[in-house]
Order: structure tokens, then C-alpha cells, then sequence
């Protein structure tokens, strides 16, 4: 069985920063990872993904060059936040998978999400 918990998230103003973190624990492997946000009353919508060895990133278009996805391990995968905007506000959620991409529908673990609210 795979755990994926993140931390990280909170309340900022507009054009400030927030770093959440996916830890990912049980079965030992190495993950493509992503993160998705829903923000209420929309759908879950993509933000970013990073391949297995780190070597491949992709960002959804909004927030690409104020977003970067990272890993220092494969147990640790990093969402910096900067600029952010009040409509970057959802709930964020990692997700797990051995290949991954861009829809939600690749990734078979998921943590329980964390809050981010950016006021105007």
C-alpha cells in the first residue's frame, strides 16, 4: 500500500510564495508525481508533473513560470509557489502513479489535500 501526505499549505496574500510537500510512504518505489488543485465548485484541474527520475516537467498553462515541481528523493516531491494569485486558491492534491501524466485519471494513489487561499 502507498500513503501520500501533504503539508505546506495555508493563507497568503497576492503575489506571495508557499512550497507544499508530498511525502509518499509504504510500498518502496520510485513514482511519477503530480499535483492537481480543485477549487470549489470546479473540476480537479492539473498543475504539475515530474517523471520517475525527475528528468521530465510539465505545467499546466497557468502556471507555468510561477510554479516549479521538484523531488530531492523518491520520497519527497515539492510544489514552490510564487506569485500566486487568488485564483490559484483550491485545494491541492498530490498524486501517485508508475508512469503518470497530465490527467487525473493515470494516477491510482492520491493524499487527502491541502488548503491554499490567496487573498486580494
Amino acid at each position: 500500500q502507498v500513503q501520500l501526505v501533504e503539508s505546506g499549505g495555508g493563507l497568503v496574500q497576492a503575489g506571495g510564495s508557499l512550497r507544499l510537500s508530498c511525502a509518499v510512504s509504504g510500498r518502496t518505489f520510485r513514482y511519477s508525481m503530480a499535483w492537481f488543485r480543485q477549487a470549489p465548485g470546479k473540476e480537479r484541474e492539473f498543475v504539475a508533473f515530474i517523471s520517475r527520475n525527475g528528468g521530465s516537467t510539465m505545467y499546466a498553462d497557468s502556471v507555468k513560470g510561477r510554479f516549479t515541481i521538484f523531488r530531492d528523493n523518491a520520497k519527497i516531491t515539492y510544489l514552490q509557489m510564487n506569485s500566486l494569485k487568488p485564483e490559484d486558491t483550491a485545494v491541492y492534491f498530490c498524486a501517485a502513479d508508475p508512469v503518470g501524466g497530465g490527467s487525473q485519471f493515470h494516477y491510482n494513489y492520491w493524499g487527502q489535500g491541502t488548503q491554499v487561499t490567496v487573498s486580494s
